[in-house]
């Protein structure tokens, strides 16, 4: 009967941590917004994915995004801290350049693992702005990274859309 229980319990933490959502920490996002001022706000506990395949990304995040390929289309997306499965394996990075209290550029580097050209559509929210605006995003080529970048000062990201190219 122990063999049993021992089993039915190993089994379901397995599922429970296969299955179990990677949710952002609580952390403080600081930027420079000019030379004078520096733009602070409290990030609280949140999801990466803020909805299916919509990813949120700030300034400063190294993000492994695991996905799950069905014929022709990103089926599914999981953040994972440690990357198992390179060849299906997006890495984010996204960061803030400063010289001399000056914003030089926000970047955006994504590794495209796959044998196929990867696109997304993209969404920035710049310090002091009001609304989210869409913005420009070239095709990545196969087993390469991109980057993109902006002039502006961009307080967060999202990213959807995730798909295949010619």
């Amino acid at each position: 009967m122990k063999k049993i229980t021992f089993a039915l319990l190993l089994l379901s933490m397995i599922c429970y941590s296969q299955n179990q959502k990677i949710d952002r920490e609580p952390f403080k996002l600081e930027l420079v917004a000019n030379a004078d001022n520096n733009y602070s706000v409290n990030i609280p506990k949140s999801p990466y994915f803020v909805k299916e395949k919509v990813l949120q990304i700030y300034p400063g995040e190294e993000l492994n995004i695991e996905t799950e390929i069905k014929g022709d289309t990103i089926y599914s997306m999981r953040i994972v801290d440690k990357v198992a499965f390179p060849d299906k394996t997006i890495k984010l990075k996204f960061l803030q350049n400063v010289t001399d209290r000056k914003n030089t550029l926000m970047m955006l580097s994504v590794v495209n693992p796959f044998d196929r050209k990867l696109i997304y559509d993209a969404m920035i929210y710049t310090v002091g702005g009001q609304q989210w605006s869409p913005t420009s995003i070239i095709p990545i080529q196969p087993k390469l990274a991109g980057y993109e970048t902006w002039p502006d000062v961009i307080a967060t990201m999202a990213l959807e859309k995730w798909r295949f190219t010619k």
